[in-house]
């Protein structure tokens, strides 16, 4: 243990032995007087290079009354980061209209609990319902362009019957009108005939007739397939009636033929030429190349037989315009159908109304038209906090966040954090990163309110501690020898008599830090009445950042 003693000073002389000194006297020449004041500065000098070398150092013998003594204690540190910010609302949303029209229904009210997809507006959605008609009935324009085109590559029969003839063959290029086949049904004929206006008025279809072939006089059954209800003139000028009748072909019976009927006694009044069933020379519907001829003269067809197929590039190309026309179609009816459902707004968020703007009656417009009403989700307060670099790897989810606020004065709100965003924002050379805090208990607090916040990192309990601003450079504390200290032990009588002692620094707060060996409790050192520069925290190596 050394003890810091202050030098002797030696007696003052008695007048007599002044007395005895020899005197001086001063030149009073120009040469003198310029002697005088090189000495003064050479003096000035001197003395302020003796203070610069010999000037008391940090942690020497204290003056009285720069110091007073602290007691060592235990105590709960607690190391936080801390930073300011605005508390806001966990979500937030403000409601802005898609579309223009009037507004029919806004059933609800400022201060109203609102759920996700609840029906907040509802505004007048004629236009839209008129262009979803319009868009359909292009989808169904166009649909019907496209099928008719793909179905008209194939050229199909008519009817049934016999294939005549075939007037195309596969490479060769057609267009609309080009006949493709000649094709006739002549297995059933008919035939019209004339009978008595009064005679016809007793038959009706169904009936049995029988046929009788001019020429060869050959007769066949027939049936009365139709009675003429109109009365025409006739030969002589008798009043006739038209009565069709069918007959089966037996092979050899053509359009070429002419006959007479009787139909139970009833005979008719003149003849008529045979009609074959189906007589059709078939076309193309659409341009193209003949690719593929599927029937030959003879072939026998039925309704709807494919007899030839048309293709090419100009036909493919023409079916893919109208595949196109028909998607873009289709297209424009779903942006019509997407546009008709905003015209019912619903909430996007589950929260608390907060502002409503427009009422039912008012006309909003999509772009002119600020925010029809604002909801807050105030679940949770949310506060953006920033974090140093230095900081960083002290800060995690879910820790501990202590939060005032000036407008709340006396309470603290217990917060935790929720992430740390790594992308940071450089300033200056300094980096810090965003950290969202969570408040799910947040009392008083209003969105919008400033507040102070501690991010809890480190909490020691009942540690050993003395104030920082009693450690030293060197981690060394003075404490306060015998006759150092004023009997009651309150203040500093002989700062000659203390002693600097090493200590070993363990965490703390700022303000208070941890003794883990060289101190004891209970002793007694010596506290700066004021903390210079901040030297304590610095010798404990405890970084507090404020962001």
């Amino acid at each position: 243990m050394e003890t810091t003693q202050l030098p002797v000073q030696e007696a003052p002389q008695s007048p007599k032995e002044k007395k005895k000194l020899p005197s001086f006297h001063l030149p009073k020449s120009k040469k003198g007087r310029k002697w005088v004041r090189r000495i003064a500065i050479l003096t000035l000098v001197a003395l302020g290079a003796y203070w610069l070398l010999f000037r008391p150092k940090q942690g020497g013998v204290p003056a009285v009354g720069q110091y007073t003594p602290d007691t060592v204690q235990r105590r709960d540190l607690t190391v936080a980061v801390s930073g300011t910010g605005t508390v806001t609302p966990i979500d937030s949303y403000y409601l802005k209209p898609l579309v223009t029209g009037e507004v029919l229904e806004a059933p609800f009210e400022v201060g109203d609990r609102v759920e996700k997809g609840d029906v907040l507006y509802r505004l007048d959605a004629k236009d839209a319902e008129m262009s979803i008609q319009q868009a359909e009935l292009s989808v169904r324009q166009a649909q019907k362009g496209y099928d008719d085109l793909a179905a008209n590559l194939t050229v199909r029969a008519g009817g049934a019957g016999v294939v005549q003839e075939v007037l195309v063959q596969k490479g060769d290029l057609v267009s609309p009108g080009t006949p493709i086949a000649e094709i006739a049904d002549t297995s059933t004929l008919t035939v019209v005939l004339p009978f008595h206006s009064a005679d016809a008025q007793q038959l009706s279809p169904g009936q049995s007739a029988l046929v009788t072939i001019a020429g060869t006089m050959e007769t066949l059954p027939g049936t009365v397939e139709s009675v003429s209800s109109a009365d025409l003139v006739g030969a002589g000028g008798a009043l006739v009636r038209q009565v069709k009748i069918r007959v089966d072909n037996p092979g050899a019976l053509t359009a070429a033929n002419s006959a007479t009927a009787t139909v139970g006694d009833i005979a008719c009044a003149g003849s008529a030429a045979f009609e074959e069933a189906l007589r059709q020379t078939v076309v193309a519907q659409a341009s193209g190349e003949v690719t593929e001829v599927h029937v030959t003269a003879g072939s026998r067809v039925s309704a709807g037989s494919a007899l030839a197929t048309l293709g090419g590039t100009a036909a493919q190309s023409a079916l893919e315009d109208m595949a196109i026309a028909l998607e873009n179609a289709r297209l424009a009816l779903q942006r019509s159908q997407d546009a008709l459902e905003n015209y019912t707004i619903t909430a996007p968020i589950s929260g608390t109304v907060i502002e409503k703007n427009v009422k039912a009656g008012d006309n909003v417009n999509n772009i002119e038209s600020g925010a029809l009403a604002v909801i807050y989700d105030l679940s949770y307060l949310k506060l953006e906090m920033n974090i140093s670099e230095l900081d960083l790897s002290k800060v995690a989810a879910d820790q501990r966040v202590d939060i005032t606020a000036d407008a709340i004065p006396g309470e603290v709100f217990e917060g935790r954090v929720d992430r740390v965003s790594i992308n940071g924002t450089t300033t200056n050379g300094f980096t810090t990163y965003p950290a969202t805090i969570l408040l799910e208990d947040y009392g008083g607090l209003n969105p919008g309110m400033n507040v102070s916040a501690d991010i809890v990192v480190e909490q020691v309990k009942n540690a050993l501690s003395i104030p920082a601003a009693a450690v030293q450079r060197g981690d060394t504390v003075l404490v306060p020898l015998e006759g150092c200290l004023s009997p009651d032990g309150a203040s500093v009588v002989d700062p000659t008599k203390v002693e600097a002692r090493t200590v070993t620094l363990g965490g703390g707060d700022g303000e208070y830090v941890e003794i883990t060996s060289g101190l004891s409790e209970g002793e007694t050192i010596l506290l700066p009445l004021q903390a210079q520069g901040g030297m304590g925290a610095g010798a404990m190596g405890v970084t507090v950042a404020v962001s």
